[in-house]
């Protein structure tokens, strides 16, 4: 449920952030259908709502090998970003439900930070349909704020 290095939903077998499995292999796509999605590629697509702390919800179709920040910015939603590389935490959201996995190790976010549901917009890519806590809100929560 949580974005770790080594799960993969659906498969039942760990898959790191390179897309190979235990044995070195490429990972396999769940979907080989020649459906082009909405990002002109072909294959898997999920719908991830986006969630703001003032109620506002968007859905996405992302695909499985795009990143969400990718995705919104397809779609013109502007996001919280840096550094695109998983090191600055800027993009962190919050996984309400589903499963996405870091194609990248997620270096901004401490471990406890993943158990509780965190993950890095910029180097997250979904595996099933997914539900995300986004802002800036989601981001302070990491990182207390010494002027307050």
């Amino acid at each position: 449920m949580y974005p770790d290095r080594d799960a993969h939903a659906g498969e039942g077998r760990g898959v790191d952030t390179h897309g190979r499995d235990a044995d070195g292999d490429e990972a396999a796509d769940a979907n080989t259908g020649d459906e082009k999605g909405t990002d002109g590629s072909t294959g898997e697509h999920h719908a991830v709502t986006l969630c703001w702390r003032d109620g506002r919800e968007e859905r996405v179709d992302v695909g499985a090998n795009e990143t969400v920040l990718d995705g919104a910015e397809r779609r013109g939603i502007a996001l919280p970003f840096g550094c695109r590389t998983g090191a600055c935490a800027t993009c962190t959201g919050r996984l309400r439900e589903g499963d996405l996995l870091h194609r990248r190790p997620p270096r901004a976010l401490k471990p406890r930070h993943r158990e509780a549901g965190y993950v890095l917009l910029c180097v997250a890519e979904p595996r099933s349909d997914c539900a995300v806590e986004v802002g800036a809100a989601v981001h302070s929560e990491l990182v207390s704020n010494p002027w307050k």
